[in-house]
């Protein structure tokens, strides 16, 4: 009896083994599975990303045709289009239309910038509809005069920074910018590059700022295609993170990750005084007040030396363009009043208008930028005398032309205390 009850449940054992065998043989498999899915769905978003925001290719194509039919010309069009020494590299664009790359010109680094035409979205499996191209290089037309030119880059400038005594300085300036060959005169296809690139203020306003070292020096330009010098470091600070972690880190630790890889304190006081310095600089400057609207670290980095260098001049505006653009803006209440990430005025409930004067200075904004690069690694004897002028600089209010005494008294007292610090060392 015991005999035939042995093979019996040997038997009975053997089926359950082989059947969790085949259980774990199918879950991994349906693992394996949907590792593969999961992968390949990654892959093909992150190449779909990449093929609509990098088409350098197509910029470089476009650029290139109108300088060999005579279009456009510029510093920078021999390098790009015939001698091959201007070459893209790495894509930086976060948006389709402004393509950015890290590139090479000869043996200085440097970065590219080019507009392309809008980009119309499609559904799979639907055919492309033709890109819109940008209307740029038809300005100035063909038996235009240089004082012509002139008078137009002229009003231009005075539409974008309102009634400035030395404007016509600044002209002049752009005019011998323009002049890519440096042979004395502006050709018309030298005027078409220009002028396109006076349509977009980000150059402008680092024409405007690089004469103080605060922007990259702007190398050479074919059309809207330009080119500055590389900032080695930036973004100022932080830690990228992947995107998956991104949701799951709190602020306050993500607070204190972002200041994990800085440079010694003293490099970190000397890269603070050059965006107090700048502060200064676009206070009542020598093309009139600009407000700076974005203060998020990726928009600065700065040089081998430790000096400060805004890469996104877009973060900064005029004041009369900021006082125009909120005089037309519609509100219900003061959150409505924002313009960029940092600008902000009240609302006129009665009027449903934005009121035009900030309720911060720009001062104020940068001091709550520095605040937690500057305090980590403070030298203990620093830090107490540090924390209360960045504090006391945070409580400013109103803007800068209303408090002209305590703005600049603030100012100096903390370039000073920074000053005394750093200037005995090699960073200063």
């Amino acid at each position: 009896m015991a005999r035939g009850l042995f093979p019996r449940a040997w038997i009975k054992k053997s089926f359950f083994f082989q059947a969790r065998i085949s259980f774990v043989r199918v879950k991994y498999l349906f693992l394996t599975w949907l590792t593969v899915f999961v992968g390949g769905w990654v892959i093909y978003v992150q190449y779909s990303n990449y093929t609509e925001l990098c088409r350098g290719h197509e910029c470089k194509n476009a650029i290139c045709d109108k300088y060999r039919r005579g279009i456009i010309d510029g510093s920078a069009c021999s390098s790009l289009c015939d001698k091959d020494t201007l070459y893209l590299g790495r894509c930086l664009s976060t948006s389709p239309n402004n393509q950015v790359y890290t590139g090479g010109w000869g043996d200085v680094d440097g970065v590219i910038r080019c507009q392309v035409g809008e980009v119309l979205h499609y559904e799979l499996g639907e055919e492309p509809e033709p890109r819109r191209e940008a209307a740029v290089f038809d300005k100035p037309t063909r038996g235009t005069s240089v004082e012509k030119f002139r008078e137009m880059v002229f009003n231009h400038l005075k539409s974008k920074l309102g009634e400035q005594a030395n404007l016509a300085s600044l002209v002049t300036q752009i005019l011998s910018v323009a002049d890519g060959n440096k042979d004395g005169h502006v050709s018309l296809p030298e005027a078409r590059s220009a002028w396109a690139l006076l349509q977009l203020d980000e150059v402008l306003l680092g024409l405007l700022l690089q004469e103080r070292g605060h922007t990259p020096r702007l190398m050479g330009f074919c059309g809207d295609l330009y080119v500055t010098e590389r900032v080695p470091y930036g973004p100022l600070y932080g830690v990228s993170l992947p995107w998956p972690l991104e949701a799951w880190v709190p602020s306050g630790a993500r607070r204190s990750m972002d200041q994990w890889f800085t440079p010694s304190w003293p490099r970190k006081a000397k890269i603070s005084m050059g965006l107090l310095e700048l502060v200064e600089d676009i206070f009542h400057g020598n093309y009139g007040s600009f407000l700076m609207c974005d203060l998020s670290a990726g928009h600065f980095g700065y040089t081998d030396r430790h000096d400060l260098r805004l890469t996104d001049p877009r973060a900064i505006v005029s004041e009369d363009a900021f006082r125009r653009t909120m005089r037309a803006l519609h509100c219900e209440k003061d959150e409505d009043c924002l313009f960029g990430a940092d600008c902000r005025t009240s609302c006129d409930v009665a009027q449903k208008r934005c009121r035009e004067e900030v309720t911060q200075p720009n001062l104020a904004k940068a001091c709550r930028a520095l605040r937690d690069y500057l305090l980590r690694g403070t030298p203990s004897e620093l830090r107490e005398e540090l924390e209360r002028q960045l504090y006391a600089c945070m409580a400013l209010r109103g803007s800068a032309g209303q408090m002209d005494m305590e703005h600049s008294l603030i100012l100096n007292n903390l370039k000073a205390l920074l000053w005394r610090q750093i200037s005995h060392t090699k960073d200063s």
